[in-house]
């Protein structure tokens, strides 16, 4: 059976307008935001608008033996969403649906397609709140957070995408619709097979639904801020507020390097000492006189702990300030070249060290590299900056990478806090996991998808 006979039969299910086949287009659906990691070119893009629509495409795959990569909106950084060649890139951005929202009982369906934001500001408007607030919330899609698993700066307190995911509705590799999970607070009726399709990175099926619980929406935040003069400082308080049972909705920090070059971008001075080595900023969104002494108490620890500056604020817009110092970096690096930002996460006790192996790191191969993190759960993210047409800082980019893993494996942590495995650390998983540990994801994707057609390659070789 011929590549045209499945795009024929594709367009028969979904339209022709619903394939695309032209490579000027389809090389627009070809990758995510990761630099490093390898994309092919694909057979076609194919963009249904409804759960039958993706039943008929996975269908249709199956019986060419054409695999599928399933995509969102593209902004993982990880390549978990990158084509392969011949595969068929299946879309999910038109299942846009919000499909019920119940006050009653704090839950809503939702399609994949859904941007984070909008999901949640329309949540807001039934005075709820939908947790997780990846980076990129203004234009990822739920799908794409389900299927990585994402996270974002108010994990600390509210955990990631799986701790809000109540069921799930996916496509299993024959076509047939696996409807699992629950609506209710509690359930342990079998396998909890939600939470094994959240994460998977599109390997073992594709979401088409979700049931996911909201929170009540919570008050206005309150802003911390402080200095240290040195990372040992700041690591130390972060223990210590995790040691006093301290939950604030939002702790992070930022090393010197970050911190000049968010100064840089915004032509503001952050009221920082030209030795500062470490910025945390934490909030608290309790509300009134819970908020205040939960950033009193926390203001206290920063102090301890030999902050040179503690500063916390009940105002608003003095606290969008604050923080936005801290979302700016990214976009401030690309002053000195691009960038390549690494996801690891380590015990909480040992943000310092990392901070300093990175450091390290930066002198080995010449390279600027900035720290930023979700300090409250110890999941960071090392950003190496490199001149955009050098081959050669682009390798010592690369290098240092890899070395950033392997210093977080051997501080106990992990080597993808939330942006997934994906087809960059596919090496860097077995080494994490062990082979005992490898060989069951193998012989769970063989069980739900015998014939590799979701995403091959993705996350780890059969």
């Amino acid at each position: 059976m011929s590549n045209h006979a499945l795009v024929t039969r594709l367009r028969e299910h979904l339209g022709t307008a619903a394939v695309l086949t032209d490579t000027d287009v389809t090389d627009a659906y070809s990758r995510d935001m990761m630099p490093l990691a390898a994309s092919g070119k694909p057979l076609a893009v194919v963009l249904p608008s409804d759960s039958e629509g993706v039943q008929a495409v996975v269908k249709a795959c199956a019986e060419f033996e054409v695999p599928i990569v399933p995509r969102g909106a593209g902004s993982g950084l990880s390549g978990a969403a990158n084509a392969i060649d011949g595969c068929v890139v299946l879309v999910l951005t038109k299942l846009d649906q919000i499909v019920e929202i119940d006050e009653g009982n704090r839950l809503a369906v939702v399609q994949p397609g859904v941007v984070n934001l909008d999901f949640r500001n329309a949540v807001e408007k039934h005075g709820l709140f939908y947790p997780p607030d990846p980076s990129s919330y203004d234009w990822c899609t739920i799908g794409g957070n389900l299927s990585t698993n994402a996270g974002g700066l108010c994990c600390v307190k509210y955990g990631v995408t799986t701790d809000s995911v109540l069921g799930l509705e996916v496509v299993l590799a024959d076509g047939s619709l696996l409807k699992t999970g629950r609506r209710t607070v509690k359930g342990v009726a079998g396998y909890d097979l939600a939470r094994l399709f959240v994460g998977s990175e599109g390997t073992l099926g594709v979401i088409t639904q979700a049931t996911v619980a909201l929170k009540p929406l919570p008050q206005l935040p309150s802003t911390l801020v402080a200095a240290f003069n040195s990372t040992e400082a700041a690591g130390e308080a972060v223990a210590r507020v995790v040691r006093e049972g301290l939950v604030p909705s939002l702790m992070e920090i930022m090393d010197a390097t970050s911190i000049k070059a968010a100064e840089a971008y915004l032509k503001t001075d952050l009221g920082t000492s030209e030795d500062c080595k470490a910025l945390l900023l934490a909030q608290s969104d309790a509300g009134g006189e819970v908020a205040r002494r939960e950033l009193a108490a926390l203001e206290q620890i920063c102090v301890d702990c030999g902050a040179d500056l503690a500063y916390a604020t009940e105002d608003l817009e003095e606290g969008k300030m604050l923080l936005q110092a801290r979302r700016v970096v990214l976009t401030a690096l690309e002053m000195y070249g691009v960038w390549l930002t690494d996801d690891v996460c380590v015990p909480r006790t040992r943000i310092a060290e990392l901070i300093a192996g990175c450091e390290r790191i930066s002198e080995e191969v010449g390279l600027r590299i900035a720290v930023v993190g979700h300090a409250g759960d110890g999941n960071m993210h090392p950003t190496i900056v490199y001149a955009p047409d050098s081959e050669e800082e682009f390798a010592r980019a690369r290098k240092a990478f890899d070395a950033i893993l392997e210093v977080a494996l051997s501080l106990g942590g992990t080597v993808t806090g939330e942006h997934g495995i994906g087809r960059i650390k596919r090496e860097w998983l077995a080494k994490e996991i062990g082979e005992v540990g490898l060989r069951v994801h193998r012989q769970i994707k063989q069980a739900l998808d015998p014939g590799n057609l979701f995403n091959p390659g993705s996350m780890f070789s059969l």
